[in-house]
């Protein structure tokens, strides 16, 4: 009776345990493919924090989730180049933004820029005093020296890349989000453990199966 009790008990708990842990492990990875991509640096123009090769993760947004000093995949000017980029975000709809080469100023204040490749910037690019148009992104590279950005479209929305063009923000230090991570191991886990009740279940059951009847003795009798 023992043997058979705890044979039922294992499969019952796999039948809990291992829908549920199928549940957390889909769900994480879903959540995952739906929120995020994984994007490998071509170019020079984010060094020194983005080197090319390296490989970031990007959580999709909309234009409404962008702040400055954000790094965003974003898709240029056509006229540029068709493939996104990635760029950091130094001003957005309505800022002045001003720079001489080396320095910029975003609505008066003048930015500290640890992230840059070279921190005097690019002392040969002209100067620009720019008012970036609603629904627009003032972009700059980080390796200002070799970067294509919005220093090189002041004819048009005064260098501003459309901010509908982008695509999704740089996670800092290209980690994995904790919380899909830490859904997605109890689900193997619970998924794991319940496998393991259903074929512990199955062994106590076979055991059940072979296991010689017992003979009864009565008052008095001796067993032959």
């Amino acid at each position: 009776m023992g043997r058979r009790s705890a044979g039922r008990g294992w499969r019952a708990a796999a039948w809990v345990l291992t829908p549920v842990g199928l549940v957390l492990l889909v769900g994480s990875v879903a959540h995952g493919i739906g929120r995020y991509d994984t994007v490998t640096v071509g170019g020079d123009s984010m060094r020194p924090g983005f080197p090319p090769g390296a490989h970031v993760l990007v959580r999709r947004l909309g234009s409404d989730g962008v702040h400055r000093g954000d790094v965003v995949l974003i898709d240029p000017p056509e006229r540029y180049m068709t493939e996104p980029v990635l760029r950091r975000v130094i001003g957005i709809g309505g800022d002045h933004v001003t720079g001489d080469g080396s320095r910029v100023a975003v609505n008066g204040k003048t930015l500290d820029e640890p992230y840059l490749a070279d921190r005097q910037g690019d002392p040969h690019a002209d100067p620009y005093d720019v008012r970036v148009p609603a629904g627009r992104l003032f972009v700059l590279g980080d390796h200002r020296a070799n970067s294509n950005d919005s220093r090189y479209h002041l004819d048009a929305y005064e260098g501003g890349f459309a901010a509908s063009g982008v695509r999704g923000r740089v996670v800092p230090g290209a980690t994995v989000p904790a919380g899909p991570t830490v859904f997605a191991i109890l689900g193997l886990a619970l998924a794991a453990a319940g496998l393991g009740g259903y074929a512990a279940g199955r062994r106590a059951a076979r055991k059940e199966q072979v296991a010689p009847p017992l003979t009864p003795r009565w008052p008095g009798t001796q067993n032959a």
